[in-house]
């Protein structure tokens, strides 16, 4: 049996490692169009690679999916994080999980996961064709024909998994195969103040903080990192992702709404003002927070709601104290366009999942071609998701149906 891996990113060589293991028998090729694989995996992470979430929860885990979490939420029973956790330990890879349960090698180096999948691929003698791109999948009788550059290739078997596209143009090839493609949008991505007074702040970190985007229902708690053109961290690229859709219909023109106090509510803050002032009461309000956030910061928020910096929080004015408050659990800034991490960008869209059986990722359309990865339809939050949902993909995929 031949099998043809389309795509040498994490889905892809995850996929032929399953393929091979699978079927020992068969003959599984790797077709790359660039000179190398696990380019992504590569420069993840800041060079360390997230390469899953310590997570046991397969609920929890389905959750941080804004798109493909109830499909992920079944093929997670065939291979989970323990899973992705055991495979490379029982390469010689060691993982470590951070406070955020991020998990990462314990050499922080993404080069030591790419490594372990470089000599499992040499070890189960799959083969790799560099600069190919493949240009046209033709189902025949015993499989598949595969114009590959200027050869034709016939094999019984494909797997694609060429990641994802930052829109609908390259995957035109396979809405021509009659696939459903449900439109690119980015995911994961910061969002641009470039004008706002608060990017003065660049490097200051809060947490945590709740995140909203006006007219969407969706909200994001976690840490928040003012940059230079904006607002970075983990909360605002899970809304981000969450708010994907929404944000590119909306030609990434939104207002966002910040609680500083993180999930405490208006109501609750001033219930709890008497306590949260109380020994402070003659300290000058710019000099004593009440509330856990950067001095810098605070100042700045301070300022925002016109409070002088002579008041002591005795003789803050009620009038002021409205305003303080409103800042604080209330604040709002202007967003328009975004960033994104270049290479490392995520999508959402991809192949629908219509077009998928669930269970095996085999093409409902054509029996014996199968798909993993970001060019289906599924995205994670930041945190390893992303990474877990390519070896669990490319594992199912890899098993061929068996």
């Amino acid at each position: 049996m031949k099998v043809a891996v389309i795509g040498g990113g994490a889905s892809g060589v995850f996929a032929a490692i399953s393929a091979k293991r699978c079927h020992p028998n068969a003959q599984v090729t790797i077709f790359e169009k660039s000179n190398e694989l696990l380019h992504k995996v590569k420069i993840s992470g800041g060079g360390r690679c997230n390469v899953t979430h310590n997570s046991s929860s397969i609920a929890y885990m389905s959750k941080c999916y804004p798109r493909g979490g109830r499909q992920l939420k079944k093929l997670f029973q065939q291979f989970f994080t323990s899973d992705t956790i055991q495979f490379f330990e029982d390469r010689g890879v060691k993982l470590k999980s951070e406070a955020d349960n991020r998990m990462f090698p314990v050499t922080d180096n993404s080069q030591t996961i790419i490594d372990c999948l470089l000599r499992e691929l040499h070890c189960l003698r799959i083969q790799i064709e560099f600069d190919q791109r493949i240009q046209q999948i033709t189902p025949i009788e015993q499989g598949f024909k595969l114009s590959v550059s200027d050869k034709q290739r016939v094999v019984n078997k494909v797997i694609i998994a060429t990641g994802g596209s930052p829109n609908s143009k390259g995957l035109t090839w396979l809405k021509g195969m009659g696939y459903e493609i449900e439109q690119p949008v980015p995911s994961l991505f910061t969002f641009n103040m470039k004008k706002d007074p608060i990017t003065q702040l660049m490097g200051v970190v809060a947490n945590p903080v709740k995140v909203r985007i006006v007219g969407f229902k969706e909200e994001s708690v976690g840490p928040l990192l003012v940059t230079h053109w904006g607002m970075s961290g983990p909360a605002i690229l899970k809304l981000s992702a969450f708010a994907a859709r929404f944000l590119n219909d909306n030609r990434y023109e939104y207002e966002v709404r910040i609680n500083w106090c993180g999930e405490i509510s208006e109501h609750e803050l001033r219930e709890d003002w008497s306590r949260l002032i109380s020994g402070k009461e003659k300290s000058v309000v710019h000099k004593k927070p009440i509330i856990d956030l950067p001095q810098r910061l605070w100042t700045f928020l301070l300022e925002k709601a016109g409070i002088r910096y002579d008041y002591s929080w005795s003789n803050l004015p009620k009038k002021e104290k409205n305003r303080l408050i409103e800042v604080l659990v209330n604040d709002s800034y202007q967003a328009k366009g975004k960033t994104t991490f270049k290479e490392e960008f995520v999508t959402a869209g991809g192949i629908a999942w219509s077009n998928l059986n669930p269970k095996t990722m085999e093409s409902r359309l054509h029996p014996g071609l199968y798909f993993a990865g970001e060019v289906v339809d599924m995205d994670g939050i930041t945190g390893g998701f992303n990474f877990q949902a390519a070896w669990t993909t490319g594992f199912v995929a890899g098993q061929l149906n068996t």
